[in-house]
């Protein structure tokens, strides 16, 4: 099993993003008329950068990168949290705000995300060399917060609207699910993120596996809410 992981998770994770992103392209015209269409985006986003990312395996033995060996970039965790723990995090902000009714909702989540970018990127200013080799576990919490908020705000306007007896039908509904229970396995990852090196291969071995797992859950629940869903527009589309 650890041979398996240490040679195709990277493969296995991109095949079911990109597999995802295509769904979403194939069938943008369903969605084209609805906030769904920004979500495809961010799927296709998500599959630019994840793809950025894999840049670290060129660097060692003569890669095409090679002349980024010994430099703070060669390491990918500084990209990683700028384009998934902070983009990830703001564009569901920016979202929720989509698809949300409640302008007290609305309100507390506009300010939750604007407090979430100015202390992150203060943080990191603050701690600019750690940047470059860790992730942040404070930045990952905060997210966490905001993502929740997302979710149980989506949740409470499902259950007080004639929605909850639809919700198997909404592409939301399966959005929601999916980042929740993602959200709430990889979170505390981040804890033990200072035992990550290579002398405790099973830790990493671990981690590689939920990881693994995790993604392969919530971008197959996009792939299969894309295709199994229908159009909705939100009250704000309406009027």
């Amino acid at each position: 099993m650890n041979d398996f992981l240490l040679e195709y998770k990277s493969l296995i994770t991109s095949s079911i993003e990109v597999l995802a992103a295509v769904t979403g392209l194939l069938l943008y015209k369903k969605y084209k008329f609805t906030v769904a269409k920004y979500f495809i985006w961010f799927l296709i986003y998500l599959s630019i950068c994840d793809f950025i990312a894999s840049y670290v395996n060129y660097i060692n033995d003569d890669g095409l990168f090679s002349f980024l060996a010994g430099t703070v970039f060669k390491r990918n965790f500084w990209w990683s949290t700028l384009f998934w723990k902070l983009g990830a995090i703001l564009f569901f902000s920016f979202y929720y705000h989509k698809i949300l009714i409640s302008k007290v909702f609305k309100t507390i989540l506009k300010l939750f995300g604007y407090s979430f970018l100015f202390f992150s990127v203060i943080y990191i200013v603050a701690h600019w060399e750690d940047y470059f080799v860790r992730f942040f576990p404070v930045i990952d919490v905060f997210g966490a917060i905001i993502i929740f908020l997302c979710i149980g705000f989506y949740f409470i306007e499902v259950l007080q609207s004639e929605k909850i007896l639809t919700f198997y039908k909404s592409l939301n509904f399966y959005i929601s699910a999916a980042i929740f229970v993602w959200w709430l396995i990889i979170t505390p990852l981040v804890f033990y993120d200072i035992y990550n090196s290579n002398s405790d291969w099973d830790f990493i071995f671990l981690k590689w596996q939920i990881y693994l797992f995790a993604n392969i859950v919530m971008y197959s629940t996009f792939t299969f809410a894309l295709i199994w869903c229908k159009p909705e527009l939100t009250k704000n589309e309406l009027t």
